[in-house]
């Protein structure tokens, strides 16, 4: 009989200490449940002054200082081809040449009606020195002496432009022709292109005229080549703007020693209209848009703890992931670049420990 009394009692100690743990356990959960989140971490930026100079930028067109399609002002049949596709010629190279054994035999006929017509014509001369023979006379074999010259300078021409010659140095294309080809008068034979040097050409709207003026310099960018710039100066602008788009068009001079710019490409392309000044930049991860302008987490120093507040900017130039700050902001600030999802104003912050200095 005590040994039952004794296993209901520690039965009953086991069920109120089960009873007891599990009330323990919802007590503790529920506690927990109240305590606030932990602030959401975020990485800051510091405000920066640096030099930027001013500038307006436009969109724009690679073109060559040099470049044509090489063709034939006579008509004939391709005897030689001296050139493949993308060659470097210099001035004066030959190209291609047509064939001249009809113009050879021709000319060889003129230079003997030449001959024949000097013969006369020293023949006239000597006669009319003894006076045995009339002024005319003399004065026909002397024009017909001319035009028999002037014949076979002509002829000569015929064929020297059957021999097609680079008119400048630069770069072939892809040739458009093959050997024994006939050539109508004025055939595309060939692209030429001096990458020595090239042009830009682009447009800016009527409101940044003010500002353009021949030798500024020109900062060129391309996707080709990610990252590099192409330096340059303005050569032309145009004396009034274009009625379509009112728009000036403005041409500038590129430097191309290592010969990357290339006919036909599009250049990011900024104009740099005065010298640098100081500006406020951040990085524009930082900068928030929405129906009431531009604004910025500012981080603040309170106690121990880190807030934030949103303050609203006024923005200017973008460069290289960063943007200039016209309103707003001061040097000695520090703002939330990374971290804005769920922020809100006056709320506590831990810092990043990859924060940008």
């Amino acid at each position: 009989m005590t040994k039952k009394i004794v296993l209901l009692i520690i039965f009953v100690l086991l069920l109120l200490g089960g009873l007891f743990g599990t009330k323990f356990f919802q007590i503790n959960q529920a506690i927990t449940s109240r305590k606030p989140p932990p602030p959401p971490v975020v990485t800051i930026a510091n405000v920066s002054e640096v030099k930027w100079a001013t500038t307006v930028s436009s969109i724009g067109t690679i073109n060559p200082v040099l470049g044509i399609t090489v063709s034939n002002e006579i008509a004939g049949v391709i005897s030689a081809l001296h050139v493949e596709s993308g060659q470097y010629v210099n001035k004066g190279d030959l190209i291609l040449e047509l064939d001249t054994s009809t113009d050879t035999a021709n000319l060889e006929g003129l230079i003997a009606a030449e001959k024949l017509a000097l013969i006369k014509f020293k023949r006239q001369a000597t006669l009319l020195k003894n006076k045995a023979t009339s002024f005319s006379s003399h004065d026909e074999a002397r024009a017909e002496l001319d035009i028999a010259k002037a014949a076979v300078i002509s002829q000569k021409s015929i064929i020297n432009k059957k021999k097609i010659r680079a008119p400048f140095s630069g770069q072939l294309g892809i040739r458009q022709v093959s050997l024994g080809q006939y050539l109508d008068k004025g055939s595309e034979i060939i692209s030429l292109i001096s990458l020595d040097k090239t042009i830009a050409d682009f447009s800016f709207p009527e409101r940044d005229f003010a500002q353009l003026k021949v030798g500024q310099v020109v900062k060129i960018s391309t996707q080709a080549y990610p990252g590099e710039i192409f330096e340059g100066v303005i050569q032309a602008i145009n004396p009034g703007l274009f009625e379509e788009t009112r728009t000036i068009g403005v041409r500038a001079l590129m430097n191309n020693p290592d010969q990357k710019l290339r006919t036909g490409m599009f250049a990011d392309v900024s104009v740099i209209t005065s010298e640098p000044n100081s500006v406020l930049v951040i990085p524009k991860t930082a900068v928030l848009f929405n129906t009431y302008g531009e604004n910025v987490y500012v981080v603040k120093q309170q106690g121990d703890d880190h807030i934030v507040e949103l303050q609203n900017v006024e923005t200017g130039a973008h460069r290289n992931g960063y943007v200039e700050i016209t309103k707003g902001l001061t040097a000695n600030d520090t703002v939330v670049d990374e971290g804005h999802v769920k922020l809100r104003n006056g709320q506590k912050v831990t810092l990043s420990t990859n924060n940008q200095s």
